[in-house]
């Protein structure tokens, strides 16, 4: 019995750490955007609308990737999918330093984009079958957290890169994920869950579709997780893409504003680890709550820092909530619903998300070239992180009531 146990403990960890190795480089590919835009746009002489169409393409392409690669991962295997998914984005990140226009580089950055959506929420399945219920906040944390410390490696390598050439960023991001695709192959275990409910559902000869989310149980909390998706990623991606530019857009140089990504993402490595084990420990709703509050007060000390070194501390404040947030609402994914539709409902929910992070990097390229400079954009966030707190304390009391219901009904099928 002890050496089962230690065996499914060695499993779970072989799969948390290998998940949190892709992590690091989806927060290159993520992070490669935003952090070579400057030179992206002297290169292809971009205005600043073509650059939030630059960010945006790559974002477009998480939509469908992120849709179907959870969808698939129900039918096939998180493992599979999770392996074709970074041969694709390794190949078309790759790719990004030989195009030669900016239409190519818009169809090469939405190819990258389908196989880091397609990767998502096998990452986030796997972690999260990789453990019981009572710590899944915490597996996912510690995959999820893998993002900021690949955009902090990523933004250290630009702050500090003798050559300041922009195509170096994406051979990084390319050749990094094919050189981890054959440890993936060899070590990479399928989760457990998904082979014993896979087995399950042939023996009854059903199978999960996308309307099931949408059946009398799940419909609710559908609606719900993808409107908060929808604009908590909004403001996520703006941050992303963005924050380099708004600082140099605030007077600072490559390098300060290089920096500020760097203490964003140290908060974000924190905040995911943290709220992850928090919502796995306290009351749901207060963890929300407090996330929401962290978002906030960041936007507030961003849209009025002064100083540099006020403004890397706004900068690490906005990245432990906006980031270590985005985890929670991940986590979330993976407690509303069941293992047999989880990767169909976290891909989905994931997928809305993505219209937001789609539309939010070119709002914000619209704000700016309005004339309403980085406060603009930093304001223009608010309103949809406090409609995105109110829907997911909602949600919260929601899933509450049904755990409720689910154990009460339990109890009595016990007497």
């Amino acid at each position: 019995m002890e050496r089962k146990s230690n065996g499914t403990q060695a499993t779970s960890v072989i799969t948390i750490f290998l998940c949190f190795v892709i992590a690091v480089i989806e927060g290159l590919d993520l992070q490669a955007a935003g952090i070579a835009a400057s030179g992206i746009k002297e290169y292809f002489s971009l205005s600043p609308e073509q650059l939030g169409i630059f960010f945006s393409a790559g974002i477009l392409g998480l939509l469908p990737g992120t849709l179907f690669g959870g969808r698939y991962a129900d039918k096939v295997g998180r493992k599979i999918v999770l392996i074709w998914s970074v041969a694709i984005f390794a190949v078309f990140t790759l790719m990004t330093v030989w195009v030669e226009s900016f239409t190519q580089l818009l169809i090469v950055r939405f190819l990258a984009g389908m196989g880091l959506g397609a990767a998502l929420p096998n990452l986030i399945t796997l972690a999260s079958e990789a453990t019981t219920s009572e710590n899944r906040g915490k597996s996912v944390g510690l995959m999820y957290c893998g993002l900021p410390v690949g955009a902090i490696l990523l933004s250290f390598w630009a702050a500090y890169d003798p050559t300041g050439n922009w195509k170096s960023i994406f051979y990084i991001g390319g050749i990094l994920p094919l050189l981890v695709i054959p440890f993936m192959i060899k070590f990479l275990p399928e989760s457990k869950e998904y082979l014993a409910t896979k087995s399950q559902t042939d023996q009854e000869g059903q199978q999960s579709s996308f309307k099931d989310l949408f059946n009398k149980q799940y419909a609710g909390r559908t609606l719900l997780l993808w409107v908060s998706y929808f604009f908590t990623l909004m403001v996520v991606y703006i941050m992303l893409s963005w924050l380099p530019s708004l600082f140099m857009e605030l007077g600072f140089s490559r390098k300060d504003g290089s920096m500020a990504q760097v203490c964003f993402m140290i908060g974000a490595f924190f905040g995911t680890i943290i709220l992850g084990m928090l919502i796995d420990r306290w009351n749901k709703v207060a963890v929300i709550i407090l996330m929401y509050i962290g978002i906030l007060a960041g936007l507030v000390c961003l849209n009025s820092a002064t100083t540099l070194t006020s403004i890397y501390l706004a900068a690490a404040l906005t990245g432990t909530f906006t980031i270590g947030g985005q985890g929670v609402l991940y986590t979330y994914g993976s407690y509303i619903y069941p293992a047999h539709l989880r990767g169909t409902g976290v891909g989905a929910a994931s997928a809305m998300g993505r219209v937001g992070a789609m539309l939010g990097p070119t709002i914000a390229g619209f704000i700016l070239a309005a004339g309403a400079g980085a406060s603009g954009v930093f304001t223009a966030a608010i309103p949809g992180i406090v409609l995105s707190a109110i829907i997911m304390v909602i949600l919260s009391k929601k899933l509450a009531k049904s755990e409720k219901e689910t154990n009460a009904r339990s109890e009595a099928a016990h007497t």
